[in-house]
């Protein structure tokens, strides 16, 4: 058996239910698939000794896990006073819109098309409830609405899909960027460096312990991915089908879809740079 400690990030065990940090309690949904790993976290976050609380993802749109999280705020004597959302992909967001009639709460995001009020999130935001502090991080790439909270009081960001708490996440060519991503990642590098950032609370998989370690191994990766793109490129492999199915070969064949999303965007990427011929 592998040693957490010795993996990227060095992941907290599996992923449960339950309180993640002082302030950060996961409730992990019911829908997990090769793309979602364990499920969708959701996590209500609030001041201990406050009695409001915000809660980032709802999730998909399942009744259950939506009233799941409700009665595990209320069970600790909070109240759902606001929701975020990281991004706007189903396993987050579908059932934000439900979640929404269920607290009476506001729906805030980057996308409008997602938001219910009047109020967004954008770069520099600070959020407060309850004595609790958010900021806003924005992290494009996986999508081009995706952000991540910077939770100050637990050394912590919530990332979504940006980082996960286990394997790599995927570039969602045409929406998803990779210079927009490892900008982001840069980003979030500079929380672990100069903001004292330890913990990483992800959208799937477990809590990681070592916040520099997991996005130095994100940078690290991409570099190696990028590179191999463009030596099978340079080896006559030309559409982001035969680049998959070169580099991809050691990856299990049911991912290998969502591996062409990040091909296209690293064959763009290198054709804006010019090392390859769009």
């Amino acid at each position: 058996m592998t040693d957490a400690a010795s993996l990227p990030g060095q992941p907290r065990g599996g992923v449960v239910s339950g309180p993640a940090t002082e302030r950060a309690v996961n409730v992990l949904a019911p829908n997990p698939s090769a793309m979602t790993l364990d499920g969708t976290n959701t996590w209500i976050v609030s001041e201990p000794d406050s009695d409001l609380a915000v809660v980032i993802d709802p999730g998909p749109l399942d009744e259950g896990h939506l009233r799941t999280v409700v009665d595990t705020a209320e069970k600790a004597g909070k109240r759902i006073a606001l929701t975020l959302l990281t991004h706007g992909h189903a396993d987050h967001a579908e059932g934000a819109a439900r979640f929404a009639e269920l607290t009476r709460t506001r729906v805030r995001a980057l996308d409008p098309a997602l938001r219910l009020g009047d109020e967004g999130l954008g770069a520099g935001d600070v959020i407060t409830v309850g004595g609790l502090e958010l900021r806003v991080v924005p992290t494009p790439g996986h999508t081009a609405d995706s952000l991540s909270f910077h939770l100050p009081a637990d050394r912590a960001v919530l990332t979504g899909d940006t980082v996960l708490g286990r394997g790599t996440t995927v570039v969602a060519h045409p929406d998803g960027r990779l210079g927009d991503y490892l900008d982001s990642l840069q980003r979030l590098r500079s929380l672990t460096v100069d903001d004292g950032v330890h913990t990483i609370l992800p959208g799937h998989g477990p809590v990681l312990e070592d916040a520099q370690g997991a996005v130095e191994y994100y940078l690290a990766h991409r570099a190696h991915r990028l590179a191999q793109v463009e030596t099978a490129v340079e080896r006559g492999y030309r559409t982001p089908a035969e680049v998959v199915a070169h580099v991809y070969a050691d990856v299990d064949r049911s991912l290998w879809p969502a591996a062409e999303l990040s091909v296209r965007a690293q064959l763009d990427y290198l054709a804006e740079h010019g090392i390859v011929q769009p």
